[in-house]
């Protein structure tokens, strides 16, 4: 049998790299760092181990792609988004909205994050380029304040960060207690109708937050 070309090895590589990140993120946010079991992982995607430890190094350098992977989807999204800067009210409507459906399509993510807070973030901090790698999400927010004030629609006082933290809070709040304030509380958060309600809530939030004593 003729060896596959190099770019045929190397998609082959890509793939089965890729396959192992997406089963790893699922088993991870399912079973937490310590939970979490290589030989599952391996089973799960139909390879061995011993491809695990040569792609990442081990569990724990698996585990840190997967966080490195996760964070950088959400900032992904944020710079994908197209946002109409004449109109910073709408801007910073559009982007609490895109964070709202990117967490509620990603409750691994949330997962993740979780699992790395109960580890005080003792493996986030070895992702050295990962700071770095959030930048643009406090970058474009500074845009859309800038402009919102400079058209005199948004106070002075608040600054990037306040409003990345009250949506990053409110939209892991809709993954990380769905289940215990759905309990407490008889409501599922996770219905159409709902969701619909809560994605509109943290635009209006946001926006009257920002707009009031402008």
């Amino acid at each position: 049998m003729a060896a596959k070309p190099k770019a045929e090895l190397q998609r082959d590589a890509e793939r089965t790299r890729a396959e192992l990140l997406t089963v790893a993120t699922e088993v991870f946010a399912e079973s937490g760092y310590s939970g979490a079991r290589v030989d599952e992982i391996a089973e799960r995607t139909r390879t061995t181990k011993r491809m695990i430890y040569y792609y990442f190094g081990g569990k724990e350098g698996l585990y840190l792609a997967v966080l490195e992977q996760a964070y950088r989807g959400i900032r992904e999204a944020e710079q994908r988004l197209k946002v109409d800067h004449r109109d910073p009210v709408e801007a910073i409507r559009r982007l609490a909205e895109v964070t709202f459906d990117h967490h509620i399509a990603h409750d691994a993510f949330i997962r993740l994050v979780s699992i790395e807070n109960i580890h005080r973030g003792e493996f986030i901090r070895k992702l050295a380029d990962l700071p770095q790698l959030s930048a643009p999400a406090t970058s474009l927010l500074d845009e859309i304040l800038r402009d919102g004030r400079a058209a005199g629609v948004f106070r002075n006082d608040v600054v990037a960060l306040d409003v990345h933290l009250l949506i990053s809070s409110y939209c892991v709040f809709q993954v990380a207690n769905k289940f215990t304030f759905g309990y407490l509380f008889d409501v599922d958060l996770t219905e159409t109708s709902q969701r619909a309600h809560l994605r509109r809530m943290i635009g209006d939030v946001v926006v009257g937050w920002l707009t009031s004593n402008a």
